[in-house]
């Protein structure tokens, strides 16, 4: 029996004989008495367990250390004292796995930086539980959403050897040797394992477009990776991407579904992770339990980038980045145009030279059919464009942007065999899991980080 059913059926369970195996996570002694706070993991909820000088092996029982595996064997009652309704009243208490003393996650407030030096035992934490329980609630939030709609879910390669960004942060793979490699001063790409260059994707966004043209809605949600030299809070060299592609979509449509599945995935983890997000709303981020029902119940207003600028130029600020038509706007001109309009913002229609090869071109000549995503208190949360389905626009920008076109023939030929208007975005999921759960840290929303200099565990 665990701790998560018996919160759900707690009447059925009350006043009966209960066994339950878990962890010690704080162990109050007294000389007649103790207190044991319960978890066993299913749920984000403890349980207090008492015994006395009744209890089968007292002195065995007083002697259990903070960490430790235990079994209890007792009874649910309703709780006398204060901080819980409920409690079980041990009958035997038996021991399932020490802890020794040199335990790491003693009883006591610990950083975030401490925990993540100990990265195998921190979701143990009170914090950690609930931020890793959100990460699986949210995850099956997206899946329910797409799979309630129909969208076929694609497992995109992670090995490519396409660049789909074309901004080569991408991480090698290769069987070479590479001393020998140093040495010869030369790479023979023809002798290694896939014959040509191959690397960790950065996105599945091309694989997923060419599924779009065969399922109409696909999605895929997985692991990418960036090797990108940067020890920002929002910066990770893995995460995790969910990159939908839709045919017959155009950017209106595009946006109109990431309104919906954002609301969607919000309402889902308000509703299924109750305790966990109460606690964070209290402990890490005052407001977020109001600032998630205000997304949700809100209409994000959409705005194109060069609307945008003008209002960041006409406003009364001291900006440390000038806003300019043209160019890329910054966290501090992210945060301004949320708080302007008071909600979530759609921007629309960027400058082409800051964007990439294949987004739609829009008929002005200066900019693309492209769209990003600002929330209030977290900016960019999700990007995303109308592809350009033309077969010689593609060309010529790829040409443009000197992006290699031979080896991208076949993503060119899906203008060519029934093409289609066709839409996608990306969306980082730790990205969102900052949001939800006000943890600021992209470090401390995934479990294994891998950051510049760091790949422990």
């Amino acid at each position: 029996m665990d701790l998560r059913e018996i919160y759900q059926n707690i009447e059925k369970y009350l006043n009966q004989e209960i066994t339950v195996k878990g962890w010690i996570r704080r162990h109050r002694k007294q000389k007649e008495f103790g207190f044991i706070d319960f978890s066993d993991g299913t749920c984000f909820k403890h349980m207090q367990v008492v015994y006395d000088k009744e209890t089968k092996d007292f002195n065995k029982i007083d002697a259990l250390k903070h960490g430790s595996a235990i079994c209890v064997i007792g009874t649910l009652i309703k709780s006398e004292g204060a901080g819980q309704d409920y409690e079980i009243k041990a009958k035997s208490i038996t021991l399932e796995g020490d802890c020794s003393d040199d335990y790491p996650l003693q009883p006591k407030q610990h950083s975030r930086e401490f925990l993540r030096e100990i990265g195998y035992l921190r979701p143990r934490a009170n914090l950690f539980q609930a931020v890793f329980r959100v990460r699986s609630i949210a995850a099956m939030a997206i899946h329910t959403y797409f799979q309630e709609k129909g969208y076929v879910y694609l497992h995109a390669p992670l090995i490519t050897a396409s660049d789909c960004e074309g901004a080569g942060e991408m991480f090698q793979v290769t069987t070479l040797d590479l001393d020998r490699v140093a040495s010869s001063g030369k790479v023979d790409y023809s002798k290694d394992f896939f014959g040509k260059h191959a690397a960790l994707t950065v996105s599945g966004q091309l694989q997923g477009e060419t599924f779009a043209m065969a399922f109409k809605n696909i999605y895929t949600f997985g692991p990418t990776f960036r090797a990108e030299n940067s020890n920002t809070k929002t910066h990770a060299s893995e995460f995790w991407m969910i990159e939908p592609e839709m045919a017959f979509c155009d950017l209106q449509g595009l946006m109109d579904i990431e309104e919906d599945m954002l609301k969607f995935v919000v309402r889902y983890v308000l509703d299924h992770a109750k305790d966990e997000m109460e606690f964070f709303d209290k402990f890490v981020e005052n407001g977020l339990l109001e600032k998630l029902n205000k997304l949700v119940n809100s209409k994000f207003t959409r705005i194109s980038h060069e609307d945008v600028i003008t209002i960041l130029k006409k406003a009364d600020m001291k900006w440390e980045f000038q806003p300019e038509y043209g160019e890329d706007i910054a966290k501090e001109h992210e945060k301004y145009i949320t708080e302007y309009f008071d909600g979530p913002v759609f921007i629309t229609d960027w400058p082409k030279d800051i964007k990439a090869f294949y987004m739609k071109q829009n008929p002005d000549g200066k900019t693309v059919a492209a769209v990003d995503l600002e929330v209030p208190g977290a900016g960019e949360l999700m990007g995303g464009s109308q592809r350009e389905e033309d077969y010689d626009k593609l060309i010529s920008r790829m040409k443009e942007m000197k992006v290699p076109t031979e080896d991208m023939q076949w993503y060119l030929n899906l203008r060519r065999f029934g093409g289609c208007v066709h839409s996608g975005f990306g969306m980082g999921f730790e990205r969102l899991l900052i949001y939800l759960t006000g943890v600021e840290n992209i470090r401390d929303v995934i479990p294994y980080p891998r950051t510049p200099g760091n790949c422990e565990f």
